[in-house]
């Protein structure tokens, strides 16, 4: 692919001149502690912590004694600080000189120390004696009990993103409250303990226990406070100086391995591009067993979910290094963007969460090019493009009331739009240009807060072009741009007309209430555009569109593709004459293109823009031997339409036409790679082959499962005959079909297995057998200690989607919904409820989660719901539309 280029990569003299003077000096910082939102008074301010923790791991409990010094920046009889789920016994100033009396709001999650005098402004120290509670759920401080070869054993580990430090220790536990850390931790004396900062000291304290003290950290956000500690290893290796380690429970160390040596790489490619060596002596990477489903950013101590960051060649597929390599480049550039330079409030997240996000993929394409990242990862640009279109979509910077919202805040807008965005604003400013201002911004910031604009005038001053004026329409407000292009003759020359407009699905009819069903606001976007010629060697051309405009140039006829590469966030609609021309050469254009086309115009289609037959078209001109990432938009396309088409009479024709426009990618690859008698490599055709596999057989097809079936009967025998790269996709259809003998196997294999990742494959893979009494025996399953809380989510989601037993799976939630939410947390209420009842697609069931009044309870549950119900209404028009337009375009095109 051509790189992109402004026109004719010309400068004009203003803009020459500018590139020849020097940079301004840096502006002053727009970020203003006191206009930061949140809801503790800014009167004072942490300086450091000392904490000392006394886990008790049987009865779940913590005892703490902490000293905060703080500055009151104006005299104060009051002082406000979190808590929550915790008592404080005991709270005074200055050494005893006046003792507080202590008022906990359980619904604020506050505490306010009242003294009997107004202390003066300055500086003081805070004595606070306190009891916590060790959770269940990835909140706070909690447990995971893990199976080993010598039986059950007990760790504990944290999860404090975004407010839950709270729960560990009375705190200041917003982020523009940055302070120092010390930690002081009692824990068994088999233990290790793992914090942020190396260890200090060590010593004896009573029979069976020691005392671990660390170095005190920089300043920081509590939220990247971290305490680990269990029967644990590390190994470790230099990086410039800072002592890399990889930590796991005893005896999974050498699985580390691979992710120590990308950690190594990693820290030193980071340190070079932000300009700013890593400031910490250490950094380790925790693996968590039982944990939590992702990982977290803690600074110097990065928490894993074990199956993210452990690789075993024995069990796992190749190809599972690239997730694991990806999370680790997302994590480690958090300790830039995110903990040495931190977002003020929630509202700004995406400058951790879309940094990081478009810094893995950068990362990647560095150190293993041979991946294609950005070809391959193109589904997560395409899913915040669906979200971005609905009415509930929010901006990037999106207003944070409370804790409840900012959980939400975590979501598609906020890493993959802000991902797309910025590798656009990238590729418009230059690479290196953009570099330099990201350099310049970690250098102003460092140990600080900021805002977006903050960053904005760091790329202004390092690139001299207007970097707000572009910017922030696409992070200040919602929607996807759409381009309609169409081409006209005159005299000969062929005419591009461009209109900007904005790209919406709207369904005919929505589940929410009136009030929700408002029109879209106006927007307008200066829109950073690429357009080319189709073909090999063509060179793109850059605009920068914000309305509507028409080029000239080029013979009659020539197809132009807008969005070349598909770099750019947002839509294109191809008129008649342009649309034509371009399918007619589908196959001349680079696969990025190729997807691009795809993707619009299924998107079209979604946004009753165009009828599905305008997509099927697209899809009959693929060649068999077309790129993994193209093959896998169809793909999910056509479990869309499948999913839709549950409980359908035309669904069985429906899943014949998908298995005939499949069967032949699959039967280019077969079951195994050519020459080699097993599958074996970490390339794209060994990812696209086990997806094809799951997929086919999702789809019925029977010789696909028969032969899974068959691989399986082999594997119980000896594991070694069935490939790791093949292991997900095999079980998988193993459990769908699975009678009580097979269910039995896959739990008899999860329960004997110590490892995380093989656990969670065969616990899902039971929770799709699609027979209605294995699917309750399932569910039941999630209230016992058998099923860890990671995984209750994703397996009750599978009952409701594989194994196609939506209603038994909510009936389930809501007559066990205490003890769901006892072992699960608010999420459960908040989130998981609501996600649940995408598995629906009618007003009955919209009703139902409408009235659900646990989910109605809170701020982050309304929205939840809110986006919920217009998925609902979505699906429902869309399988009322494209169903009936799938059937008449199989009677017209026979398989």
């Amino acid at each position: 692919m051509s790189p992109l280029r402004p026109r004719g990569a010309r400068l004009g003299f203003v803009a020459l001149l500018m590139m020849l003077l020097p940079l301004p000096l840096a502006a002053e910082p727009l970020f203003s502690f006191e206009a930061t939102p949140g809801k503790l008074p800014k009167t004072a301010l942490p300086v450091r912590y000392d904490i000392d923790l006394t886990p008790d791991l049987a009865q779940l409990t913590i005892a703490g004694l902490e000293t905060v010094e703080v500055e009151l920046r104006e005299p104060a009889a009051r002082i406000t600080l979190n808590a929550v789920n915790m008592t404080i016994d005991e709270a005074s100033a200055d050494d005893g000189a006046q003792h507080a009396a202590v008022a906990l709001d359980a619904a604020a999650e506050t505490a306010t120390l009242s003294f009997p005098q107004a202390l003066p402004a300055g500086a003081h120290r805070l004595s606070l004696r306190f009891s916590a509670k060790i959770n269940a759920f990835d909140r706070g401080l909690f447990f995971a009990d893990y199976p080993t070869e010598q039986g059950s054993k007990r760790l504990i580990s944290s999860q404090l993103e975004p407010a839950d430090a709270r729960r560990i220790f009375p705190c200041w536990d917003e982020p523009s409250f940055k302070a120092s850390f010390k930690l002081t931790v009692t824990v068994p004396q088999s233990f290790m303990a793992v914090s942020n900062m190396p260890v200090a000291h060590e010593e004896m304290a009573a029979p069976g226990l020691k005392r671990v003290s660390f170095a005190p950290t920089p300043k920081m956000s509590s939220y990247l406070f971290v305490l680990t500690s269990g029967e644990l290893e590390r190994i470790t290796a230099d990086a410039g100086g800072v002592a890399i380690g990889v930590v796991t429970t005893k005896g999974k160390s050498d699985k580390g391995r691979f992710a120590l040596g990308e950690a190594v790489k990693l820290l030193g490619y980071y340190n070079d591009y932000f300009g700013a060596a890593f400031p910490l002596p250490k950094l380790d990477l925790i693996a968590v067993p039982g944990g939590y489903g992702g990982a977290m950013e803690n600074w110097g101590g990065i928490t894993f979910f074990e199956s993210r960051l452990l690789f075993d060649p024995a069990t796992d597929s190749d190809a599972h290094r690239r997730d694991i390599f990806s999370v680790i480049a997302h994590e480690m550039a958090h300790q830039w963007f995110g903990d040495l330079v931190t977002m003020g409030w929630w509202d700004n997240l995406w400058l951790n969460e879309g940094f990081a996000s478009w810094m893995q993929e950068k990362a990647a394409e560095h150190f293993h090019p041979q991946w294609r990242s950005w070809l391959n990862g193109y589904g997560q640009k395409q899913v915040a493009m669906a979200l971005d279109a609905r009415r509930t979509s929010h901006p990037i910077q999106q207003t944070v009331a409370d804790e409840s919202e900012a959980m939400l805040a975590f979501d598609g807008i906020t890493y993959s739009k802000g991902q797309a965005f910025i590798r656009m604003l990238e590729a418009y400013l230059g690479q290196n240009p953009f570099r330099d201002g990201i350099r310049a911004y970690m250098a102003a910031h460092a140990y600080s807060n900021t805002t977006t604009a903050d960053l904005w005038q760091a790329l202004a001053q390092s690139t001299g072009k207007p970097v707000a004026a572009i910017a922030s329409p696409f992070t200040e407000q919602a929607g996807v741009p759409l381009v309609f292009a169409e081409t006209d003759c005159r005299d000969g020359v062929q005419q591009l007309a461009l209109q900007l407009e904005r790209f919406a699905i709207i369904p005919a009819r929505s589940f929410s209430s009136a009030s929700e069903q408002k029109s879209l606001p106006s927007v307008s976007w200066k829109l950073p555009l690429a357009f080319g010629s189709v073909g090999a060697g063509a060179s793109p051309s850059a605009v920068l569109l914000d309305g509507t405009t028409s080029f000239t140039g080029g013979p009659c006829g020539e197809p132009l593709k807008v969005n070349t590469g598909d770099i750019g966030y947002y839509r294109v609609s191809y008129g008649p004459r342009s649309g034509a021309a371009l399918v007619a050469a589908l196959d001349l254009m680079a696969p990025e293109d190729r997807l691009n086309m795809l993707a619009d115009g299924w998107a079209m289609v979604a946004g009753r823009r165009a009828e599905l037959s305008s997509y099927l078209a697209l899809v009959e001109r693929l060649s068999p031997n077309d790129q993994r990432a193209v093959w896998d938009q169809v793909i999910s396309s056509f479990a869309t339409l499948d999913h839709l088409a549950r409980g359908q009479a035309e669904r069985e024709a429906q899943r014949a036409y998908a298995r005939a426009r499949l069967r032949p990618v699959f039967d280019r690859l077969g079951w195994d790679a050519a020459g080699h008698g097993m599958v074996a490599g970490d390339d794209d055709d060994t990812l696209l082959r086990a997806r094809l596999i799951r997929v086919l057989g999702d789809l019925g097809d029977a010789e696909i499962v028969s032969e899974a079936r068959a691989r399986f009967a082999r594997f119980l025998i000896d594991p070694q005959t069935l490939a790791p790269e093949l292991r997900d996709s095999v079980i998988h259809l193993v459990g769908l079909s699975a009678d009580a003998t097979t269910y039995e196997q896959l739990l008899s294999l999860a329960r004997a297995s110590t490892v995380t990742s093989e656990r969670v494959r065969y616990y899902l893979a039971a929770a799709s057998a699609q027979d209605a009494a294995l699917a309750k025996r399932t569910l039941a399953l999630t209230l016992t200690s058998e099923i860890s809380v990671t995984i209750v989510g994703p397996v009750i989601g599978s009952v409701a989607s594989f194994a196609e037993q939506p209603e038994l799976a909510w009936r389930f939630a809501r007559e066990n919904f205490d003890a769901l939410l006892a072992r699960l947390g608010p999420g459960f209420r908040d989130q998981m409820v609501p996600n649940l009842m995408t598995n629906f697609n009618d007003e009955d069931h919209a009703l139902q989660l409408a009235h659900f009044e646990p989910s109605q309870s809170t701020a982050g549950g309304r929205i939840a719901s809110a986006r919920a119900l217009e998925t609902m209404a979505i699906a429902a028009d869309f399988k009322a539309r494209a169903l009936p337009e799938l059937s008449a375009w199989i009677r017209q095109h026979k398989p």
